[in-house]
């Protein structure tokens, strides 16, 4: 497969980015993965403008990333919290993927901020690259593309 001869727009990743490809819808579901699911709390957590807050999580809702369900305090109007859905929680490595690249390129000189370790023996997480052979990749293992069902081939220039 030569790269530059199919459609880029076909490509998982773009399709992936055109839901994701922001700061604030990022930092939104950090904020949903460790727990924080109102939008207040959400809000406040991470100082983004309400509107902008609004626009994301109506954005993550419609794309199917994540759901809204309704809680009433005592009191109080109905509100909604957020949660993960299947195609939401599939998104953690892609999380742990960039908290790996910011510690590992842009953590403070004091060092990291958190680690993320396996709750049932607090031992660290490390993502991992692995082909369906059972082999585990190094970083800079060689890989190559090669075209799927979807891929799409872009008309022949004249």
């Amino acid at each position: 497969m030569e790269w530059l001869d199919y459609d880029g727009d076909a490509c998982s990743a773009a399709r992936a980015l055109q839901v994701l490809g922001d700061r604030w819808t990022m930092l939104v579901l950090r904020e949903v993965f460790n727990g924080v699911r109102r939008f207040d709390d959400i809000s406040g957590h991470i100082g983004v403008a309400r509107d902008v807050l609004t626009r994301r999580l109506n954005a993550l809702v419609d794309e199917g990333v994540l759901v809204r369900v309704p809680y009433q305090a005592p009191g109080s109007r109905t509100r909604y919290e957020y949660r993960l859905t299947p195609a939401g929680k599939d998104l953690r490595p892609v999380l742990l993927a960039l908290m790996a690249w910011g510690d590992r390129h842009r953590a403070d000189p004091a060092g990291v901020p958190v680690s993320v370790v396996h709750a049932d023996c607090g031992e660290p997480v490390h993502l991992a690259l692995d082909c369906e052979a059972g082999h585990h990749l190094p970083i800079d293992a060689g890989l190559r593309m090669v075209a799927g069902p979807g891929a799409r081939r872009l008309a022949a220039t004249q």
